[in-house]
């Protein structure tokens, strides 16, 4: 094994435990935002998280504020936009829908995420991606047969198509030498400001925060919000990008497993089925990708090798 594959191992290696811990944060989440939502109205939820986010932010920020221009302000603000949208119908699914199914049909955005590309660019979608689709539509289905689709899981399916545009905005809009911690705070600025108007415009009931539910938003603006997105950022380019969609399918797994334990759900056959489908239509495709990946970086290193040793006999 050269150099080249030693390095790219031990990057994939240092990365991978980080971002299985965001996966953990993230489906944490759904959890403590149903918490908090026991007594913090959903829109006043988002509005408060990020404004306590963007607080963080800005001081993780102090030493770079200088360096703020207005390229950096417009961009990070149209990234922004996507981001409310993504947590705007994230909440309102999460609210009127458990945990579990929010989770599962979240992760949808690595389908539509091709899905898009192909709308927006005729980026080829591939027969794999096609099969995952047909997967997810038919586990949607069962999810519908037990027990309703909700206004919650209509919320949780739109989140995912928010999700996607999300990440395809930062992947069109933001420049490889951007300051991706200036980047990410004006994008917590934005969601704050939007938020901040979407309270004052709708109604909101009256509320009181109590120990726990002040808990629950401390945890969501700091965990999978500010930590997240800092991880993320930090250690996903150390790997690839179908092995880091891979990773991230563990969302709704930590979704579940914190919905039974701490909100006591349940699932019925049907949603057990439907949950399963959707699961089944992410990983498939991007486990027969990295598969594919990997068997590439064998025949490469291979011919590679190859190449050295006839150089080596020939001289």
């Amino acid at each position: 094994m050269n150099e080249f594959s030693v390095k790219l191992d031990s990057e994939t290696r240092r990365a991978t435990p980080w971002l299985i811990l965001t996966t953990f944060l993230w489906g944490g989440s759904f959890v403590f935002n149903k918490i908090g939502f026991r007594e913090i109205p959903p829109v006043t939820f988002l509005f408060l998280r990020f404004l306590l986010a963007a607080v963080m932010m800005a001081l993780v920020c102090l030493p770079r504020l200088k360096k703020i221009n207005r390229d950096i302000v417009r961009r990070g603000a149209m990234v922004g936009i996507a981001l409310t949208a993504a947590n705007l119908s994230f909440v309102i699914g999460v609210s009127g829908t458990s945990a579990t199914r929010a989770g599962f049909l979240n992760n949808l955005f690595v389908l539509v995420v091709p899905l898009l590309c192909y709308l927006i660019w005729r980026d080829k979608v591939d027969r794999l991606t096609f099969a995952g689709l047909c997967l997810a539509v038919s586990g949607i289905i069962a999810l519908a047969a037990g027990g309703g689709f909700s206004r919650g899981d209509i919320f949780s399916t739109i989140c995912a198509l928010f999700i996607a545009l999300h990440i395809i905005s930062v992947s069109k809009v933001l420049r490889s030498n951007d300051d991706v911690y200036l980047i990410t705070l004006f994008q917590f600025i934005t969601v704050t400001i939007l938020g901040g108007l979407l309270v004052l415009i709708l109604p909101q009931p009256e509320f009181h925060m109590g120990p726990v539910s002040a808990g629950a938003l401390f945890y969501c603006a700091l965990f999978p919000t500010v930590i997240c997105f800092t991880v993320q950022n930090t250690f996903q380019r150390f790997t690839t990008p179908t092995r880091a969609s891979l990773i991230y399918t563990l969302d709704p797994v930590w979704s579940m497993l914190g919905g039974f334990a701490l909100l006591g759900e349940r699932l019925g056959v049907w949603e057990a089925l439907g949950c399963v489908l959707i699961f089944s239509s992410v990983v498939m495709p991007l486990t027969v990708k990295l598969v594919a990946e990997r068997r590439a970086l064998r025949l490469y290193l291979n011919q590679e090798r190859q190449t050295e040793e006839a150089e080596a006999s020939g001289s």
